[in-house]
């Protein structure tokens, strides 16, 4: 008896997967009703509706809940081929964003040039994942070489080096440190010696206090992390973080009756979230957010130890590193463990580039973390047909 047997393909998630997908849901929830405790009555003040924000937020989460799905099924090894295109796109919109004559396209926003179209776009985040994809596929094309500095690390550090100056000029010295710092977590899981990167590192510090001394505001920030009562300007939007997490407590004064959603807080939908969070949810809440990305580091790097091929695994570690350090960054800089950087907090802080790369990213995650199974339609008729294409080969 004949038959037609139709064979197709399909991502079965495992465990790590489906609990990364089950809280990448609840924190978007939380993100949500915060960014809308923390703006509705800023944005009423400036002449908005209560519901700005948020409806901007969900555009930006549309959009990348469907990257989300299209990632998650998509085959993560193909990111090796797209891994050039990826970090020259990055490169050269972060090259547009501070040319003299494009900013009718890249209006200084907050006294930096950081977005394309108004602040529909911000480069610098598509770099994030241009860094760990491509500092992934150089890793494993390197193989042994990676071991020598001119042939092995040479190249990794003229290309991340162009990265950073391009975001320094923004200026924006968060963003340019997350790159340096992930790409070096990941020449050191793909086996780089570790005396060349203390060696570099001694070399390139002249280089960097220079650069730092030219950024007035760098240096600024940094006083007022070391002495809270120097550079009062700087300051203020840490007092402020400060006063509402330490208005919080224990269990927090309770959803949307902070005080500092009247703008005292300077941005605390977006840079000091956590700050806001504090407030409303108090120290009970923090700690919850902090267990909450401790356990998206704990499944990204169960699913980085079984991923299908070498550079899968680099990409995992890669992109948790990228979502959990950022997160801490921002949660430590909110409760004034660290000196003031810029960085949001993924999922939850206003902001629809960050949130559309963090959700690509995770989806990424997602489909690593899946397995790729045969379907077959139409076999019952013939049972010899089925084994014989189901056999091991």
């Amino acid at each position: 008896m004949e038959s037609t047997i139709d064979i197709s393909h399909r991502w079965q998630m495992g465990s790590e997967a489906r609990a990364l997908v089950i809280l990448t849901g609840v924190l978007l929830a939380f993100g949500l009703a915060t960014v809308y405790s923390a703006s509705a009555i800023v944005e009423m003040q400036a002449g908005y509706g209560h519901a700005h924000l948020l409806v901007r937020q969900l555009i930006g989460m549309a959009v990348g809940v469907a990257l989300f799905a299209i990632v998650a099924k998509i085959d993560a090894e193909l990111w090796e081929k797209w891994a050039w295109p990826l970090m020259i796109l990055s490169l050269v919109l972060l090259l547009v964003v501070i040319l003299p004559f494009t900013a009718t396209i890249a209006p200084r926003v907050h006294g930096s040039r950081r977005y394309l179209f108004g602040s529909s776009l911000q480069p610098s985040e598509l770099a994030k994942l241009g860094v760990v994809i491509w500092g992934s596929m150089l890793v494993i094309k390197k193989g042994d070489q990676l071991r020598r500095l001119t042939k092995g690390l040479l190249p990794f550090l003229v290309v991340i080096g162009a990265l950073d100056i391009l975001v320094m000029i923004e200026p924006d010295l968060s963003t340019a440190m997350m790159f340096t710092l992930v790409l070096g977590i990941i020449l050191f899981a793909g086996g780089v010696r570790i005396g060349h990167f203390v060696a570099l590192g001694v070399l390139l510090i002249p280089l960097l206090y220079v650069k730092i001394e030219r950024l007035n505001y760098v240096l600024l920030r940094m006083s007022a992390f070391l002495d809270p009562g120097a550079a009062p300007e700087v300051n203020y939007q840490l007092r402020q973080s400060l006063i509402a997490v330490g208005s919080g407590q224990i269990f927090g004064v309770g959803f949307g009756r902070g005080r500092q959603q009247y703008g005292f807080l300077p941005f605390g939908y977006d840079d000091f979230i956590a700050g806001h969070i504090g407030e409303e949810w108090g120290f009970i809440g923090l700690m919850l957010l902090i267990v909450a990305f401790a356990l998206y580091a704990a499944l990204g790097f169960r699913i980085a130890r079984k991923a299908r091929t070498p550079f899968l695994q680099l990409v995992a570690v890669g992109l948790t590193v990228t979502m959990v350090v950022t997160a801490y960054l921002h949660i430590g800089v909110a409760t004034g463990l660290l000196p003031t950087t810029g960085l949001t907090l993924p999922f939850i802080s206003y902001g629809r580039s960050n949130l559309v790369l963090s959700l690509v990213m995770t989806g990424i995650l997602v489909n690593i973390g899946s397995s790729r199974e045969r379907v077959f339609r139409g076999a019952k008729a013939d049972p010899l047909a089925f084994l014989a294409l189901s056999a091991p080969r």
